[in-house]
């Protein structure tokens, strides 16, 4: 019986030894301190995002080369990529026929000529009408006539470049047959001391450029637009800025886009003919609540943000977005000055939660990402 007493004694000592042990863990988890997280305190900030659009590359003055004539080419005397000036021989046509041609038309001038000089004294003595000189001076015109569109012809077998610039890509070389109909230039000649670059804007892309563009008319909106960048095809930027010369100001039906026509400076003739790119159109956002993306989570399609209130606890917040630039958000609404919001670690986060704001400067928050790795 005594043995009995001892052993519920000993039971009853190790239960409440349990349970003290459990409400001292209750205890320490219930006097564990708030997680910290880094917080930033909003201001304003001047940010410029830039929009981009695909472009293709012209020359200013392109130049096809056609031929005036009919023939084989007999000498190819430029080659592609050459530079070349106004009025120097690019293609030789073969004469030899045109020159027979031309050698019989001289020699039916000759014998109309003979014919009116032996005529025009018989008719000064009234031994024949007026009317046989008359026919054999047209005979005369005629074959003057003949032989300088034979003789043209023979100019036109030597083709000239019509303007300064660089040479395309030749299309047909020694012995091609080709004439005036060919569809396919025998060159082009490209100016490229400047460049065009062709781009469109769509059709509310189009409806905002004409609202916030400084000026009342199309033409002082384009001359007051900011300077554009060009992203070459390997993604560089190109070194020399451009601007937005002309519009057409009218939508395609078919794309339902605007066509603009930019221009740059080329001195170093990097770009020429067909090169492609992309344009880089800058948006300047003066004075706007900037945050950064990985402040953010979304919500039912909405973009989210933690807010600290008083007592150190987060509430969720929704913002309207107006831009994303890099790794910011433009905020548009819902979002103050002096708003103090979860910086990072959105993610483990849940609404009306204590933490131990650890402030973070705002512009080391808004800085850009160093990358890592390069493409």
């Amino acid at each position: 019986m005594k043995r009995k007493h001892t052993y519920k004694l000993i039971l009853f000592s190790a239960f409440l030894a349990v349970v003290g042990c459990g409400n001292q863990e209750k205890k320490e988890v219930a006097q564990a301190p708030p997680p910290s997280i880094p917080i930033i305190q909003l201001t304003t900030k001047t940010v410029t995002g830039f929009k981009e659009y695909p472009t293709n590359i012209e020359g200013v003055i392109n130049s096809d080369v056609r031929a005036k004539t009919a023939g084989y080419i007999q000498k190819v005397l430029v080659d592609e990529g050459q530079k070349v000036k106004k009025g120097q021989v690019l293609f030789k046509l073969e004469t030899q026929a045109l020159s027979e041609d031309a050698g019989a038309a001289k020699a039916r001038v000759n014998v109309a000529q003979v014919e009116v000089d032996k005529l025009v004294p018989l008719v000064e003595k009234n031994i024949i009408s007026s009317v046989q000189l008359e026919t054999a001076k047209a005979n005369l015109a005629q074959a003057k006539a003949n032989y300088s569109s034979i003789a043209a012809n023979i100019g036109y077998a030597t083709i000239r470049s019509q303007v300064d610039g660089h040479v395309g890509r030749i299309n047909f070389r020694e012995g091609a047959l080709i004439s005036p109909n060919d569809a396919t230039p025998l060159t082009t000649v490209s100016d490229i001391k400047q460049v065009y670059a062709f781009f469109s804007l769509n059709e509310t892309e189009y409806l905002d450029f004409l609202e916030h563009a400084e000026g009342k008319s199309l033409e002082e909106k384009l001359s007051n637009y900011a300077e554009v960048n060009l992203i070459l095809a390997n993604g560089s930027l190109y070194s020399e800025k451009g601007q937005i010369q002309t519009s057409s100001g009218q939508i395609n039906q078919n794309t339902g886009t605007v066509s603009f026509r930019a221009v740059f400076d080329n001195p170093n003739q990097l770009l020429t003919n067909g090169n492609s790119g992309k344009i880089q159109i800058p948006t300047v956002y003066e004075n706007h609540i900037v945050i950064p993306q990985e402040a953010t989570f979304e919500q039912q399609g909405n973009i989210m943000v933690f807010k600290l209130q008083e007592g150190n606890k987060i509430t969720t917040a929704m913002i309207e977005v107006k831009a994303a630039i890099d790794h910011l958000y433009v905020v548009e609404s819902g979002l103050q000055k002096g708003d103090k919001i979860v910086m990072s670690g959105v993610g483990k986060l849940r609404n009306d939660m204590a933490i131990t704001p650890q402030e973070v400067p705002f512009e080391k928050a808004v800085k850009p990402i160093a990358k890592l790795f390069r493409n």
